[in-house]
């Protein structure tokens, strides 16, 4: 028996040590990375809605064995795991991917303080991604389903009188192998799928409780009673326990009730201070549980007073009001995903730092995109100003637009109800959240209108998005479409009174060297350089801003706050480390500061100023066929622009139907030459422009209409007054085609 304790005792102080440990190698690391240690693992309070001043962290490193589900038991451990890094991310220290015929095994040993003796000791995990099985010393806790919603058993009838504890957890998660929620989690990442996050991926802590006790609050504001409703649910108390309410003002008492737990109550506050985005104020919260006239149980909590609701103006248009206010809403598509930590954040400083780099942008909301955060998150966002549109994390099979809905299982069904109520319940306390998106587009769509009304009834305090994209159905508050570029604005449902609101648009792609996850990189449009991205987005936020009145839009979603994988679509490197555009430029365009748009004048002409005439062939050239001085005359001539009729935005006057198209013309410039000379170029699909025999471009993907894109230095110190060459190959793959190109002069 001695040498039994003395072993336990080693394992804990190796837990302690952290000695053992090293992020694993991956592609791309934040510079939050070097904070993360052993010792020092998301050490923050997980859970500020209902805060108890006794608690222990479990973070740090734990023993994990990846083995066969028909495994029973584990033989031997194979290493160790950061905890709560998922066991394919790097700050996990193991960076491997669990299969769906495999399970993730977790141990490791802990202590309850004798100060605790006495009270009940709860075990909460903040998520676990999917299926996790607990035990303490050998005895089963429970298994909970769900990988975004937390859970907790009490560990009490499980513990030995003193020394270490074993603590064990089995996970399954099948990815999307499975029809369970998972978002963007693929076991075969491509494109906007992304590494799965299998495990323990949020706190793992110890809480000491009294047996009677405060076990959650459901606070709800009422802006226009000025009152605050607040359930406060009990375990183990009994119709004479009472609880005490009290709510504070910068520490001045401001409203105080007293009633049962488990029953309404109602905070009367008389002057109520709102809660915007502008001015985030929080009251305090303090709640006790009174038996016999002695305090058991007492936490501290906050609450913000702020409306959401959807009502017609003037003009008959259904418009968005934050606190009886319309507030043209824009923000960007937050998808959550970090290249160390995968779900989970490195440290509270990074989480908190998408929340304040979003706000210096310019937006006053963020969608939260197929995924649900840690509660942290939104904490920072009540603290700080930031409305939330959450997602439901989508799951199962997707039908494509217009194919109306999928038909799940039944039991598929029942896991993502279950898990769609969890979430409700799980983020109710949060002002910052404003809408639930129950679908994204046809991801796992089924029983839309049944779901979005029981989601509008379940929580009449927040709007409700019955599918962001795609597939529209007569339920909610909104209309959504996404359109990309964009902007656009779906048509407004004034009979059901739904909003207009644009929830993905954008997706303007640059990569950036050294903050790159792969070699391989794509984006919905790309971009030249920073100077570029910046005045693109900052046209297309105009364009938003202008649809607001002539659309009636009330809202619109930028595709996307960083790079993810191989994504380059972020405002920022997936890394954190790079603002792409013009900060400044970007903020005045989301608040609509923007100012007068930017005016460009034509010095080399393109196909909608006149027929110009090109030299083209779409059979391959020779080398050398974009320089100066190389034989083009057996080429064909014609008229641009080349394509095919009906491609967006073009203007056709020479048929390519081929793959592949080659272009080259003579242009003459003044002796005054353009002082910011861009090209003005329209593509449909890649293509290369090349000035003088040296690459100015290079744009892949399509364009719906003529943009303004960078020339490289290189080929703008060629240009020259007299006779210059442009010389242009497009690739085509799949639907419309068109390429033409021309100079111009921007005054910004």
């Amino acid at each position: 028996m001695r040498c039994k304790a003395l072993l336990l005792v080693a394992l804990l102080a190796s837990y302690r040590s952290g000695h053992a440990y090293e992020p694993a190698q991956g592609p791309l690391m934040t510079r939050w990375a070097a904070d993360v240690s052993p010792t020092k693992v998301l050490p923050e309070y997980p859970r500020p809605t209902l805060v108890r001043r006794d608690w222990l962290n479990l973070n740090g490193l734990w023993d994990y064995a990846i083995l066969p589900r028909t495994n029973e038991r584990v033989q031997e451990y194979q290493g160790q795991i950061l905890v709560p890094f998922a066991v394919e991310s790097a700050l996990s220290g193991v960076m491997k991917r669990l299969q769906p015929d495999q399970h993730l095994w977790y141990r490791r040993s802990f202590e309850v303080p004798g100060a605790w003796a006495g009270r009940r000791v709860l075990l909460h995990f903040g998520a676990v991604d999917w299926e996790a099985q607990v035990w303490v010393n050998g005895r089963e806790l429970g298994v909970h389903r769900g990988g975004y919603d937390g859970f907790s058993f009490d560990v009490t009838p499980a513990l030995k009188p003193d020394g270490a504890q074993e603590l064990v957890v089995r996970v399954f998660d099948p990815t999307d192998k499975g029809p369970q929620p998972r978002g963007k989690q693929v076991l075969n990442p491509h494109g906007i799928y992304y590494v799965p996050t299998s495990g323990i991926w949020q706190t793992v802590w110890l809480e000491p409780v009294p047996d009677a006790r405060i076990a959650g609050l459901k606070a709800t504001p009422d802006l226009a009673r000025k009152a605050l409703h607040l359930v406060v649910n009990g375990a183990n108390t009994t119709e004479k326990d009472a609880v005490t309410a009290v709510a504070l003002d910068e520490g001045r008492e401001v409203a105080r009730v007293e009633g049962r737990p488990g029953q309404p109550l109602t905070l009367a506050l008389p002057e109520p201070r709102a809660w915007t985005p502008e001015t985030p104020f929080l009251y305090d919260l303090k709640v006790t549980l009174v038996r016999d006239g002695n305090v058991v149980d007492a936490v501290d909590s906050y609450f913000g007073m702020r409306s959401i609701e959807v009502r017609r103006d003037e003009q008959g248009v259904p418009r968005i009001l934050l606190n009886g206010r319309f507030v043209f809403q824009v923000g960007p598509l937050d998808q959550g995903f970090w290249p160390d930590g995968l779900y989970t954040a490195p440290t509270d400083e990074a989480l908190r730092y998408d929340i304040e780099i979003t706000k210096k942008l310019g937006f006053n909301m963020a969608r939260k995109h197929v995924k649900v955060e840690p509660e942290r998150w939104y904490y920072w966002c009540d603290r700080l100003g930031l409305l939330v549109w959450q997602d439901m994390p989508s799951g199962d099979r997707g039908v494509a637009p217009g194919k109306g809905e999928i038909e799940r299982s039944p039991e598929s069904a029942r896991i993502f109800e279950t898990e769609l109520k969890a979430m409700l319940d799980a983020r109710h306390h949060h002002p910052c959240i404003v809408m639930w998106v129950v679908f994204n587009e046809g991801w796992g769509q089924y029983d839309t209108v049944r779901l979005t009304r029981w989601t509008r009834s379940y929580d009449p305090s927040r709007l409700a998005n019955c599918a962001s994209g795609w597939n529209d159905y007569p339920a909610g508050d909104v209309v959504d479409m996404h359109n990309y570029p964009g902007p656009g604005a779906p048509k407004y449902d004034a009979e059901l009174n739904r909003a207009a609101v644009l929830g993905e648009f954008g997706g303007l792609g640059l990569p950036v060297e050294g903050h790159r996850w792969t070699k391989e990189h794509w984006g919905y449009r790309g971009m030249s350089s920073p100077q570029a991205l910046t005045r693109r987005y900052v046209q297309m936020l105009q364009k938003s801003w202008a649809l607001k009145d002539s659309a009636g839009l009330n809202a619109v979603v930028y595709t996307q706050t960083t790079d993810v994988e191989t994504e380059c679509n972020g405002l920022l490197t997936y890394d954190r480390a790079v603002i792409k555009p013009d900060l400044e430029k970007v903020a005045r365009a989301n608040r609509g500061e923007a100012g007068a748009e930017t005016k460009i004048a034509h010095v080399v002409p393109c196909a909608p100023q006149e027929a110009v005439t090109w030299r083209y062939t779409t059979e391959k050239p020779a080398d050398g066929w974009e320089k100066p001085g190389f034989d083009a005359t057996a080429w064909k001539e014609g008229p641009a622009g080349f394509g095919t009729q009906g491609t967006p935005g073009a203007t056709v006057r020479t048929e390519w139907k081929t793959g592949d198209i080659w272009l080259r013309r003579e242009f003459t410039l003044p002796e005054a030459e353009p002082k910011n000379p861009v090209l003005w170029l329209h593509h449909d699909e890649d293509a290369e422009v090349f000035v003088n025999g040296v690459l100015a471009a290079k744009a892949d993907g399509f364009v719906s209409e003529y943009d303004l894109v960078d020339l490289s230095e290189e080929a703008r110190k060629t240009l020259k007054a007299g006779r210059n060459l442009m010389a242009i190959h497009c690739r085509q793959t799949r639907g419309g085609q068109y390429i033409d190109a021309g100079l111009v002069e921007v005054q910004e």
